[in-house]
C-alpha cells in the first residue's frame, strides 16, 4: 500500500498541473536520494524509502528546467556537466518559486539534510529577493526578473 502524505499529495498534484510526468512504486536499486529516481524523463517516487519529501520537487526542478527534448530521455543521475551543473542553480529557483505557487514551507524542500549544508544560506537569499538563476529561467521564458517585468 503506498502512503501518500498531505505534503506529498500537494507536490504531485504541482507536478501534474506543470506537466512534470511521475510515478509511484518501489525502486530496488541505490538511488542519489532515498526513494527518487529519474526514469525518461519522469520521478519515480518509493514513499516506503522517501525520507524527504522535497526533494521530490527540487528534483522536477532539474526536470522543469531542461530543454524538452533532453528531458525525455533523463535517467538516473544526472551527468556531471556543465548544463546539469547550471541548471542545478536554475532547480533552487524553480523549486523555491514552486514552493510559493503551493503554499509549501520553503523549509521541506530546502531541509537541513541537503545542499551540502547550505540550505539556510540558500533560504536567506530568497527571503533577501537575491533571486539566483533568474537569468537562466528567464531565458527560457519562465519568469520575469526585476528589469524585465517593469517594462512589459
Amino acid at each position: 500500500m503506498i502512503v501518500i502524505s498531505p505534503v506529498i499529495n500537494t507536490i504531485t498534484q504541482f507536478l501534474q498541473f506543470a506537466g512534470i510526468g511521475f510515478a509511484f512504486r518501489d525502486i530496488e536499486t541505490e538511488s542519489f536520494l532515498p526513494g527518487l529516481e529519474l526514469e525518461d524523463g519522469k520521478i519515480i517516487i518509493d514513499t516506503k524509502k522517501l525520507l524527504h519529501p522535497g526533494d521530490i520537487l527540487h528534483e522536477a526542478g532539474h526536470l522543469a528546467t531542461l530543454p524538452s527534448d533532453i528531458r525525455c530521455s533523463v535517467s538516473g543521475r544526472l551527468p556531471d556537466t556543465d548544463m546539469h551543473r547550471s541548471g542545478e542553480l536554475m532547480a533552487l529557483a524553480w523549486s523555491y518559486a514552486a514552493c510559493l505557487f503551493t503554499g509549501i514551507d520553503p523549509q521541506i524542500v530546502f531541509h537541513e539534510h541537503g545542499y551540502k549544508g547550505e540550505s539556510e544560506n540558500i533560504l536567506q537569499n530568497f527571503k533577501a529577493g537575491r533571486y539566483l538563476a533568474v537569468p537562466g529561467l528567464e531565458l527560457r521564458g519562465m519568469t520575469y526578473g526585476k528589469k524585465k517585468s517593469r517594462r512589459t
